[in-house]
């Protein structure tokens, strides 16, 4: 028999009970039952395609998020969105997340979400541009600061040229385009779903090389204000809407095309798509390839940050892959 000081004991754990776990709430809500919000910076290119995905499929409530997700122009958007405040998660070109992690910023690398290695160096027939090292001396257009003017530079490392022996152009990424037709520029390199554009302004006067020595990679990266269980609910999400776009290949290019509202185009999306390799990761590939790009920036923009292994890989945050896919991680 339970004394009376255990019965008031044992009473007011059970009318306590229900109050703690009201303050406490779970993984998938809040007190209020609200689910906890999540803002993502993504960018209008493929790379970030599972990000489309789960927004035009809304799969974000089954892991008990509510995310909002804004398109900008280049992952260096995205990024500059993310250390503004504006977002605590986004989608990023490599050399974007190595400039800003080399500049001390506050930034982590949760997740390597696909790789893209198909470019093209983009010229005229009558530049007779046949090969890298007929690039010397000529004038070439790119958007710097993001990932397409490292393309370049391994471009030109291909054909042991650097930046200094070319005229490097400023361009947004959609003008680049109207550069070449003017013949303002001799060549220029941009983000694919420009190629189309280009093939069709320049016409018969169009020509390109072919280069895969560049592995692009789309990194989601998170911001100080990134908690790591919210964070987590977005990967086991994109990993959900890459078993989607595998399982059905033509449904995802659709809702891809549909997300984007415009921006991309039906025969870009159905063309590169495919090209591009899914599937959040955190590898020894991707940390080896961080070093390179670091030193090279170190190299080529006198930034300030350590480029040794030990540094980048302080800058990666495995804990939410980690949780979400044990397997995905494989650096150390």
């Amino acid at each position: 028999m339970l004394r009376p000081r255990a019965v008031t004991a044992v009473l007011l754990a059970v009318l306590l009970s229900p109050l703690a776990t009201a303050c406490t709430g779970s993984a998938s809500g809040t007190a209020d039952g609200a689910r906890p919000a999540v803002t993502l910076a993504a960018s209008d290119h493929l790379g970030g395609a599972p990000v489309y995905l789960a927004e035009q499929g809304d799969l974000w409530p089954a892991e008990g998020i509510e995310a909002t997700v804004t398109s900008q122009p280049t992952g260096r958007d995205a990024l500059n969105a993310v250390l503004g405040g504006q977002a605590q998660l986004g989608v990023v070109g490599d050399l974007p997340a190595v400039t800003a992690a080399l500049g001390g910023r506050e930034l982590r690398v949760v997740a390597d979400l696909s790789r893209f290695s198909d470019w093209r160096l983009l010229t005229r027939t009558d530049r007779q541009i046949t090969g890298f090292a007929a690039l010397k001396g000529r004038k070439v257009g790119v958007p710097q600061g993001t990932n397409v003017e490292y393309a370049l530079s391994r471009m030109l490392a291909s054909a042991q040229l650097t930046a200094s022996d070319v005229t490097v152009v400023n361009l947004a990424p959609n003008q680049v385009t109207s550069a070449l037709a003017r013949g303002d520029i001799d060549a220029g390199v941009t983000f694919p779903s420009f190629y189309d554009a280009a093939r069709t302004a320049l016409g018969a006067a169009y020509a390109e090389l072919p280069f895969t020595g560049y592995t692009a990679r789309t990194l989601l990266v998170a911001g100080p204000s990134a908690n790591a269980e919210s964070t987590t609910a977005v990967l086991r999400t994109l990993l959900r809407a890459q078993r989607e776009l595998e399982a059905d290949p033509a449904g995802a290019r659709k809702a891809v095309l549909a997300q984007s509202k415009g921006v991309l185009q039906a025969a870009y999306v159905e063309t590169y798509q495919p090209r591009y390799t899914y599937g959040p990761t955190l590898s020894p590939e991707l940390l080896a390839q961080l070093e390179e790009e670091a030193a090279w920036a170190k190299a080529a923009q006198n930034l300030p940050g350590a480029a040794d292994r030990a540094a980048l890989l302080r800058s990666l945050d495995s804990g939410p892959l980690t949780a979400a896919d044990p397997a995905a991680v494989t650096v150390r």
